[in-house]
């Protein structure tokens, strides 16, 4: 279906469906820019919102990226590059002069900011840093000096602060006079004379209250401060403990030097949260716009792995060959205690990692949890352990075959709930990262001890009793 390169002014086309952009609108604004109908492109991109302009850039072809933000122009504002998936954002700014990146990178919150700069490759960070005006360039690179993922990266350096001496009607005329009016704030902070946070003040309470009033009369003392090199998910997790809208971040000598808002909280929640799944399937960044190669490196040592660990697992069977020769049947009932084993492991152990990842599980809580763990693994051992028995002892008519496999799958499925919570409070005592590595050794132990707790009692049983 082929579709016109302009509007029809009497029938606007609705580029959204269900709140996705149309395939048939991205087609048109593909074949616009093909084209060189620039015109046409930037009427297509005009109306959409800056966050379905940057989803538009990360659904089309990636060499189509460049072609697109030089047909559109300035519709590609600060709002759209601090929407732009990592990945899309390099493909786009490419298309750029570093003056322009510059020039985006002036509107941006210092946050969002740094979070473009950082991505982008070292001499062309220079090249931007140097069409920065000295202000902007200290406030970015002041921030690029900090860890990786700290607070010092998350926070903006926007904010409002105000002594407490200071009566309400000051405040409001400070504000007024001195704050851009496209600076988003929801708290003013009240600092002592050597600009250590002593407080702080909601809008609400500046707008209700009269204006000869004092700060220090109104001002809320108790406040929760960032340390400025604090890991971003500790800071998600002081936001969502104490329901913070914002917080100050302080430096070493607890003077104030950023604010971190909810709303750049929300994306590090969905970010940490996402992160952690995909550490535990071992898919890398998980991002469909990652480079190929990276995919690649990032699975293949999770694959490596998982091969040495089935390869122990393997032995084990090999052990027991002659008792397999025996009793074909052995073979192939097997996999299925292994597989149980590996299932009730893989639920303990994403409780127990995310568990971690929300302070939940601490050192003070650590045997309580694993005697709790060790409860539901006896009850949900039983259950699939009678279920199993019975349904063995049937098909095959053999009791004792019955008895040998549920005594197999009782124990592995006990020794998945131990593995399963030991595995990743361990790893999280040795510094190690839960979330990466407990898997590999949580399904190692299942399917060893499944094998050999199955073909071991069987072999003890003796192979005639089971025929």
């Amino acid at each position: 279906m082929e579709h016109d390169l302009h509007l029809d002014a009497d029938t606007p086309r609705d580029p959204l469906e269900e709140g996705r952009l149309s395939r048939a609108f991205v087609e048109e604004v593909n074949a616009a820019v093909a084209a060189g109908d620039d015109e046409a492109a930037r009427a297509l991109v005009a109306p959409l919102h800056p966050a379905d302009i940057a989803d538009l850039f990360a659904v089309i072809a990636e060499g189509d990226r460049a072609p697109l933000a030089r047909a559109i122009g300035d519709l590609l504002d600060a709002e759209v590059v601090a929407e732009l998936d990592d990945y899309v954002r390099e493909d786009v700014l490419a298309a750029l002069s570093p003056a322009a990146v510059a020039d985006v990178l002036t509107q941006l919150d210092t946050d969002d900011a740094v979070a473009v700069i950082e991505d982008l490759e070292a001499d062309e960070q220079r090249e931007v840093l140097d069409a920065l005006t000295p202000e902007d360039r200290a406030d970015i690179e002041t921030a690029l000096g900090y860890p990786e993922e700290s607070a010092g990266r998350l926070m903006q350096r926007e904010l409002v602060a105000v002594t407490e001496a200071m009566t309400v009607g000051e405040v409001i005329d400070r504000v007024r006079a001195t704050i851009d009016p496209a600076t988003d704030f929801w708290e003013i902070f009240v600092i002592d004379a050597a600009r250590r946070p002593v407080g702080t003040m909601r809008l609400s309470w500046l707008l209700t209250t009269p204006p000869d009033i004092a700060v220090s009369d109104i001002m809320q003392r108790e406040q929760t401060l960032i340390p400025v090199v604090m890991d971003q998910e500790e800071v998600a997790l002081q936001f969502q403990k104490y329901a913070l809208i914002s917080a100050a971040v302080v430096d070493r000598d607890n003077r104030l030097v950023g604010v971190i808002t909810v709303d750049d909280i929300v994306h590090i929640i969905q970010e940490e949260a996402g992160e952690d799944a995909l550490k535990l399937s071992g898919a890398g960044d998980g991002d469909i716009n990652e480079p190929v190669l990276e995919t690649y490196k990032a699975r293949i040592r999770w694959l490596i792995a998982n091969l040495g660990t089935a390869m122990v697992s393997s032995s084990v069977i090999a052990a027991f060959e002659p008792t397999i020769e025996k009793l074909v049947v052995l073979a192939a009932l097997t996999p299925i205690v292994a597989s149980v084993g590996g299932n009730a492991g893989t639920q303990t152990m994403a409780v127990a990692v995310r568990a971690l990842a929300t302070n939940q599980l601490t050192e003070t809580n650590t045997r309580r949890t694993i005697w709790r763990e060790i409860r539901v693994a006896m009850l949900n051992g039983g259950t699939i352990a009678l279920l199993m028995g019975l349904g063995t002892g049937l098909i095959f008519g053999n009791v004792t075959l019955g008895v040998v496999i549920a005594s197999a799958v009782l124990f592995n499925i006990m020794v998945a709930g131990l593995a399963g919570v030991l595995v990743p409070v361990a790893l999280d005592r040795f510094g190690a990262d839960p979330a990466v590595a407990s898997s590999v050794f949580v399904t190692m132990t299942t399917d060893t001890m499944g094998f050999l707790a199955f073909l071991g009692l069987a072999t003890m049983v003796g192979v005639s009793t089971l025929s």
